[in-house]
C-alpha cells in the first residue's frame, strides 16, 4: 500500500489466510507498519501508539495476547462479520467446477457477542477498543467426510473479502447500549429481547451476559422461568 513502511515485513508474508490479508490491506492507512513486534508478540498494524489487530475467528485464541498488549499501549481488535455471503462448493461429479449461491444468512452487529462473551471485561479497559467490520465474503468450502458431521462433512477451506460495507466502533462499554432496541420494555428477559431484535436466544442470552458483565444492565428478578434485567442506573464508560 503506498505511504506504508517499507521496512516492515509486509502484507501478507506470514501465511495469512485471504480474508486476513484483505483486510488488512483494505484498512491500512499510510505510514502504517505490519507485522510488527511489540512486547513478545507480532501485531498485525502499528499506527503510530495505536495497535490493530485483526481476529477473524475466535476471540479465544487472542485474549492472552490482547490482555498482555492492553496494559502499556492503546489496541483496536477488529472482526469481520458476513452481512453477505456466497458459498462456493465443487460440483457432484467434478471437483474442477464449482457451485456459487448466496448465504440465508445475514450477519448483524449483534452477532459480536458471540465473540465478545469470550473477553467482555477487556471493553472495559481505557486502552482497548473494538471494530465491527460489516462484509460482503465469498466462502470456498470442501466435503471431508463424516467426522465434521456437523455441517454434514462440509469444512471451510478459506474465506475471501468482496466488499467492506460498513464499520462501527465501539470505544466504551456504554457504546454497546446502542445495540438495545429503543421500545424495549423497562424490564427485560432474554426472551423477550430475542423477539425485539428478531435474532435467536442464545444470542440474547450472550448480550445479557455481556452487558451485565460490564455492569449496563443488572438482574432485577424473574418473570416465571427467566431472569429479569433492566438498564443500569450509572452504567460505566
Amino acid at each position: 500500500m503506498a505511504g506504508c513502511d517499507d521496512e516492515m515485513t509486509g502484507i501478507g508474508q506470514l501465511n495469512e489466510k485471504p480474508l486476513h490479508a484483505a483486510l488488512k490491506a483494505a484498512l491500512a492507512q499510510p505510514g502504517d507498519r505490519f507485522e510488527v513486534s511489540v512486547d513478545g508478540y507480532i501485531v498485525d498494524i502499528v499506527r503510530e501508539d495505536l495497535l490493530v489487530e485483526i481476529q477473524t475467528g475466535n476471540f479465544a485464541a487472542i485474549k492472552t495476547k490482547l490482555a498482555a498488549l492492553v496494559r502499556h499501549h492503546p489496541l483496536r481488535l477488529i472482526y469481520p462479520i458476513a452481512r453477505e455471503k456466497w458459498i462456493l462448493k465443487p460440483a457432484p461429479k467434478t471437483a474442477d467446477t464449482l457451485i456459487r449461491r448466496k448465504s440465508p444468512k445475514r450477519g448483524r452487529l449483534e452477532d459480536l457477542f458471540h465473540e465478545l462473551i469470550r473477553i467482555p471485561h477487556l471493553l472495559a479497559h481505557p486502552n482497548f477498543s473494538l471494530e465491527i467490520v460489516l462484509t460482503r465474503e465469498e466462502e470456498r468450502r470442501r466435503f471431508a467426510g463424516k467426522r465434521h458431521w456437523r455441517k454434514r462433512g462440509w469444512v471451510t477451506d478459506e474465506r475471501r473479502l468482496l466488499e467492506v460495507v460498513a464499520r462501527q466502533a465501539f470505544q466504551h462499554p456504554s457504546d454497546l447500549m446502542g445495540l438495545l432496541p429503543t421500545d424495549l420494555e423497562e424490564r427485560f428477559t432474554t426472551q423477550s429481547l430475542a423477539a425485539a431484535l428478531g435474532i435467536g436466544r442464545p444470542l440474547a442470552q450472550r448480550m445479557t451476559y455481556c452487558l451485565r458483565h460490564l455492569n449496563l444492565i443488572e438482574m432485577v428478578g424473574k418473570h416465571h422461568r427467566f431472569h429479569l434485567y433492566t438498564r443500569a442506573a450509572s452504567p460505566q464508560g
